[in-house]
C-alpha cells in the first residue's frame, strides 16, 4: 500500500534516518472523553475503525467522513524497531494534532501537547524496545468554547458564513526520527545586508567536546565553510558569502547548507537545510524587501481542500495552489487563520512567493475571556492560551525567507483588552526582530508596524476615493469600517496595506452560498469590477500592498479566483484581465 503524503515533512531540517508513519491507524471515537479512564491506551482496548493518517476524521480522504462534533478521538498503531534503530535516540514527531494531544508508548503516557497548529516531538527512546511497539494518541478538541485557537473551523454544527468544516486530531504527517546521543536541536538563521549569515545552533545531549560545521553552497558549488568549537548547549557561527544572490519575489535565490555536529568519539549528526538572503524592513511609510519597494500583490489563502479539509491531498497540491495564484499575477498570499504546513512554505521559498504568517486566532475569544465578570485574570488567561503555541509557530517557521511578516491576530473587536494585543506584538518582535508585525489585522490597531484595513466596498469609484487623502483614513471610513468605533490607534504614517478587499460573489447557477456585495450579472462585469478595485489600490502611491479575498471558493463562500476543486471559474479573457490588472506597475513602486 502506498503511503499518503510520503515526502519529508520538514524540508528545512532534513535527516536521512527517519520513518514515515502515515497510512492506516486503528481509530476510535470518544464522545464522552472518558477513554483514558476506560484504558484506551492499552493493547486490550477495542478500536473499531481504521483511519488514513494524516487526514482528519471529518475528511473523505481519512476514510471516516464524520463531520459532527467529537470531544476526543483515539489512534493506535504498532511499529517494529530494529536493534540498530534502538541504539539511537528516537523521536516521534507530529506536524500538527488538533487540539490537545496525549501520546502513549507501550501503555505509558509520555507527553501532552496543547495547540492544534504547532509541530511537536516526543522522545520515546526509553519507552521502546527492539521488535513491536505500540503507539497511542488521544486528541481532545473543543471548538465551541472560548479557549483554543480554531481559525475558520465552525463552532456550530453546520458550516455557515466564513466558518467551514472542522478538523479534529492528526492532520499532518507523523514520523519517527533517529538521531545520535548528541544532536542538533535547531538552527536559527539570521541574514544581513552585507553578505553575512549567522547560524545560531542549539544542541541536545552534548556532554563532551564537539565541532559544529556549516558548509554553504549555491547551485551545487561550495561558497563558504566554517567550523567552531561547540558549547554544551549550542554555538553561534558567522559565514561570509561573496557575490550575494538575494532572495526576491519571483527570483528565489536559495543557498544550501549542511550542518554537522561531530563529537570527539567520532559520532556525528548531519542535517541538510537551506536559507535565503532576504530582509524585510520599514522606512517611514515604505515596506522594503531587500531594500526595494516591491508592491505586495497578495491573495487570501485559507488552505482548505474539498477531500482533505485542512490537509492537502498531495505535496503537488500545495505547490499547485501557489502556481494557480501566480498564474493570476499575484506575487504572494496572506496565509489566513491557519498555520500552513512546512511543505507549503518550502514551495513558497522555492517559487519566490511572499507570504504573511498568521495564527488561527479565531476561537480564542479575547473579549469573553478578558471581560467575563470583570475578571482581572482574563488577560493572563488569553495569553496563556495563545502565546505558547504562537512562539512554537514562530520558532518552526522563522527561517523561511518567503515569510516577510507576522500577523498573530485577525479582526479583533472592542471591548478586547489592549494589553493582550500589545503584549503579543511585543513578544513577537522580541522573538523575531527581523520582520515587521501587524498586531491585529483589519478593524483596529494598538501598536503595529504596518497599518492595515479590511474594506469590501464593491464600487471602484467610492473605493478609490476613500484612500485619496491618507492623512487620516480612520475618519474617512463608513460606519462598517470606522476604526474609531473599535478603539483603534490613529494612522501614524506606517506602510498602508488593504489586507482584505474584493471578495466578489460569483457562483452562477448556485443559490446556496454567498460572497461580498451584489453578484455581477456577467463574468465580464466581474472582470471589470476586479480591475477597477485593484487599479484603485495600485494607483495610490501611499499604499504598499493589497490582499484580494480569495484564492478559491470554500464550501458556501463563493468568492474565489477558482472553484473549491481548483478548477477555473472564469473565461480565459477574464483571467487575462485579472492578470493584467495585478501586474500593472504600482505608483508605490515608482522612484
Amino acid at each position: 500500500m502506498s503511503i499518503p503524503r510520503p515526502e519529508y515533512p520538514r524540508p528545512q531540517f532534513v535527516r536521512e534516518a527517519w520513518k514515515n508513519l502515515n497510512g492506516p491507524w486503528e481509530f476510535a471515537f470518544d464522545f464522552g472523553d472518558s477513554g483514558e479512564a476506560r484504558g484506551m491506551f492499552t493493547a486490550d482496548a477495542a478500536y473499531p475503525q481504521t483511519i488514513n493518517v494524516p487526514f482528519c476524521p471529518e475528511s473523505k480522504l481519512s476514510g471516516i467522513g464524520y463531520t459532527d462534533f467529537m470531544s476526543a478521538v483515539w489512534y493506535r498503531r504498532y511499529i517494529t524497531l530494529t536493534e540498530k534503530q534502538c541504539q539511537s535516540r528516537i523521536f516521534l514527531r507530529f506536524g500538527a494534532v488538533d487540539y490537545k494531544a496525549s501520546v502513549y508508548v507501550n501503555g505509558k503516557k509520555l507527553s501532552v501537547h496543547k495547540g492544534g497548529y504547532a509541530s511537536f516531538g516526543v522522545e520515546i527512546t526509553a519507552a521502546v524496545k527492539p521488535g513491536e511497539n505500540m503507539i497511542v494518541v488521544q486528541a481532545q478538541d473543543n471548538t465551541r468554547g472560548a479557549g483554543q485557537p480554531a481559525g475558520k473551523q465552525c463552532p456550530d454544527y453546520a458550516s455557515r458564513a466564513c466558518h467551514y468544516t472542522r478538523t479534529t486530531g492528526i492532520w499532518q504527517t507523523v514520523w519517527l526520527e533517529f538521531v545520535p546521543k548528541a544532536f542538533i536541536k535547531s538552527v536559527v538563521t539570521t541574514d544581513t545586508a552585507n553578505g553575512l549569515v549567522t547560524f545560531d545552533a542549539h544542541f541536545d545531549g552534548l556532554t563532551q567536546p564537539a565541532d559544529f560545521t556549516a558548509v554553504v553552497s549555491y547551485d551545487g558549488g561550495k561558497v563558504s565553510e566554517v567550523t567552531a568549537r561547540a558549547g554544551m548547549a549550542g554555538t553561534t557561527v558567522q559565514v561570509k558569502v561573496d557575490d550575494v544572490k538575494p532572495w526576491m519575489p519571483g527570483s528565489p535565490a536559495l543557498y544550501d547548507v549542511i550542518y554537522t555536529l561531530k563529537c570527539a568519539c567520532g559520532a556525528e549528526d548531519v542535517v541538510h537545510s537551506y536559507f535565503g538572503f532576504r530582509t524585510s524592513e520599514i522606512v517611514g511609510n515604505q515596506f522594503l524587501i531587500n531594500g526595494k519597494k516591491i508592491f505586495q500583490r497578495l491573495v487570501l489563502d485559507q488552505g482548505f481542500y474539498p477531500d482533505g479539509i485542512y490537509t492537502a491531498p498531495t505535496d503537488e497540491a500545495l505547490k499547485g495552489d501557489i502556481e494557480l495564484s501566480m498564474a493570476c499575477g499575484f506575487n504572494g498570499a496572506r496565509l489566513h487563520q491557519k498555520v500552513f504546513e512546512e511543505r507549503f512554505l518550502y514551495w513558497a521559498d522555492r517559487l519566490g512567493y511572499i507570504v504573511w504568517g498568521e495564527h488561527a486566532s479565531w476561537g480564542t475569544d479575547v473579549s469573553r475571556l478578558v471581560h467575563r465578570g470583570n475578571d482581572p485574570g482574563g488577560c493572563s488567561d488569553i495569553l496563556e492560551m495563545f502565546l505558547p503555541e504562537w512562539l512554537e509557530i514562530i520558532a518552526r517557521d522563522r527561517n523561511h525567507p518567503a515569510i516577510i511578516g507576522w500577523c498573530p491576530l485577525n479582526e479583533t473587536h472592542e471591548p478586547q483588552d489592549n494589553r493582550v494585543l500589545s503584549t503579543i506584538y511585543a513578544v513577537t518582535k522580541a522573538v523575531d526582530p527581523t520582520r515587521p508585525c501587524i498586531d491585529t489585522s483589519g478593524y483596529r490597531h494598538v501598536v503595529t508596524d504596518v497599518y492595515d484595513v479590511h474594506d469590501y466596498d464593491q464600487n471602484p469609484e467610492t473605493f478609490r476615493a476613500r484612500y485619496l487623502d491618507m492623512s487620516g483614513p480612520a475618519e474617512q471610513k463608513d460606519t462598517n469600517y470606522n476604526r474609531r468605533n473599535f478603539g483603534a490607534a490613529e494612522y501614524n504614517g506606517q506602510p498602508f496595506f488593504v489586507s482584505e478587499y474584493g471578495g466578489t460573489w460569483w457562483a452562477p447557477g448556485r443559490t446556496d452560498g454567498w460572497g461580498y456585495g451584489n453578484a455581477p450579472k456577467t463574468v465580464e462585469e466581474l472582470g471589470d469590477r476586479y480591475e477597477g478595485l485593484t487599479t484603485a489600490l495600485l494607483d495610490n502611491p501611499n499604499i504598499c500592498a493589497f490582499c484580494y479575498t480569495q484564492l478559491t471558493d470554500i464550501e458556501q463562500e463563493q468568492n474565489g479566483m477558482y472553484y473549491y476543486d481548483r478548477s477555473r471559474k472564469f473565461t480565459d479573457a477574464v483571467y487575462a484581465q485579472i492578470r493584467r490588472a495585478n501586474t500593472k506597475k504600482a505608483a508605490y513602486e515608482e522612484e
